[in-house]
């Protein structure tokens, strides 16, 4: 008899930067699945303010000891990702009702280009449901207090990255 397939998900995003969100939809789909893998995007068209390798590095420490948790980084289509990962499912967080239009859109263009790419949302903790990385990056920034946004080590990296001069 074989042995059960293993239950991988993929969480993709920009990570750019990882907030207390991120982490609180990683701890949620953990349970999910018996391996998660986490995937940082290489977008092109994007101007990060870390690299993929910071960014995965942040990851890393943030999700030791939470469980299964993998990281990686991707470039090209999702869809491909999830067939290289051997993924069941792609993992999305929904903020609010104005993230669903859009990510909506992608499940199924997703689902178009590989009929086995499903997708599974999930809402964060109220306490998460306004936090964005934009917004953290706006506030850090400015040298605002973002420590209940973030993990401490990321909260260190965005003050050395925006140090006053």
């Amino acid at each position: 008899m074989l042995p059960p397939m293993k239950r991988i998900g993929l969480y993709p995003g920009s990570f750019d930067p990882v907030t207390n969100g991120h982490v609180d939809v990683i701890r949620r789909a953990i349970r999910l699945f018996d391996e998660l893998v986490v995937a940082v995007g290489r977008n092109s068209l994007k101007e990060p303010i870390f690299t993929v390798e910071e960014r995965m590095a942040q990851l890393r420490e943030v999700c030791a000891g939470l469980g299964p948790v993998r990281v990686t980084a991707f470039s090209g289509l999702l869809a491909e990702a999830v067939r290289e990962q051997g993924a069941v499912a792609v993992v999305r967080g929904l903020r609010a009702v104005s993230d669903f239009e859009w990510e909506f859109q992608m499940a199924l263009m997703n689902r178009e280009l590989s009929a086995s790419c499903e997708t599974i949302f999930l809402m964060p903790s109220p306490e998460y449901s306004f936090v964005s990385s934009t917004i953290i990056k706006d506030i850090a920034r400015l040298h605002g207090d973002i420590s209940a946004f973030v993990p401490a080590p990321v909260g260190r990296a965005l003050a050395e990255r925006f140090a006053r001069p």
